[in-house]
């Protein structure tokens, strides 16, 4: 693996079905929260893992690995040493990025399938939608970002509150159940700093200027948008994305957010399932 090696689980091994390769967000987050998916692996093996740097994976000190071609090739490293020859693939937040990155940059070979799920396809774009849904928050919220922010004030505990009540519109809005196999499994905030920036709203990393929005035209394989109704990824920029593909879909999932594999995880998994039915061109399970 490029870098040091990296956990990972799968999930339905042996199953019949095309593989469901899944990257998970941040950059620096873990795939634990996707153990949501484990219905899925009824009918398919589903593949998780903890790209390099950040939760069960191994932790190298070298911050120039920390870059969007080297976590490309890990995906192709990740399907090469399990043999994945032919997938789906489904990339979560930033995780989506990563997908649409490995589609258009690596132009792989075998993938049935992509979905992006609450994605990261244009950090202009991005930052655009947060920027408006910064404004409808009430006063004196946006106020405080906005001071905090012109000052380099980011450790304030006003900031923080303050961003705290965008996370819990936009991010965070439904309570989940805790995961047992998230316990003790860390993200990596430095690789968050120094690929995204301080918070989700305010990229100042590598990423910054970053958009694959004008190429995604060029995916032709079966595609699907899956957000929650008030997702930070906002729905109507997933649908004008939708819009410029060939054969893609969106589905929205009422009153959850960003975390909305974990808020709404029956009717999240439910969608992605039929979707992947679709696909394959398999009857509903009974």
């Amino acid at each position: 693996m490029p870098g040091g090696k990296v956990w990972y689980r799968m999930l339905g091994e042996g199953r019949p079905g095309t593989p469901l390769l899944a990257l998970h967000g941040g950059p620096g987050g873990t795939s634990c929260r996707f153990e949501a998916l484990a219905p899925l692996a009824a009918d398919r093996p589903v593949i998780l893992y903890d790209q390099l740097g950040s939760g069960r994976s191994e932790r190298p000190t070298d911050t120039t690995l920390w870059q969007l071609p080297r976590f490309v090739e890990e995906v192709d490293a990740v399907r090469r040493g399990l043999g994945l020859t032919r997938i789906h693939l489904l990339g979560s937040s930033w995780g989506g990025a990563l997908a649409a990155e490995y589609m258009l940059a690596a132009r792989p070979e075998g993938v049935a399938s992509v979905i992006f799920s609450s994605p990261l396809i244009s950090t202009p774009r991005w930052i655009a939608d947060a920027d408006s849904l910064r404004e409808l928050l009430p006063e004196p919220v946006p106020q405080a970002l906005d001071v905090h922010e012109a000052a380099d004030t980011l450790d304030s505990p006003e900031y923080a509150a303050a961003t705290d009540s965008l996370y819990a519109r936009h991010v965070r809005r439904l309570p989940v159940t805790p995961e047992p196999l998230c316990e003790g499994v860390t993200s990596n905030r430095e690789i968050y700093l120094q690929m995204w920036g301080p918070t989700e709203f305010r990229a100042t990393g590598s990423l910054r200027t970053w958009s694959r929005a004008e190429q995604l035209g060029e995916i032709t394989v079966p595609t699907l948008f899956i957000a929650g109704e008030y997702d930070e990824a906002v729905p109507a920029t997933l649908e004008t994305f939708r819009a410029s593909m060939p054969d893609a879909r969106l589905v929205v999932i009422p009153e959850a957010a960003h975390g909305v594999i974990r808020e709404k995880t029956a009717e999240y998994v439910a969608a992605v399932a039929a979707f992947l039915r679709e696909v394959e061109g398999t009857p509903p399970r009974p």
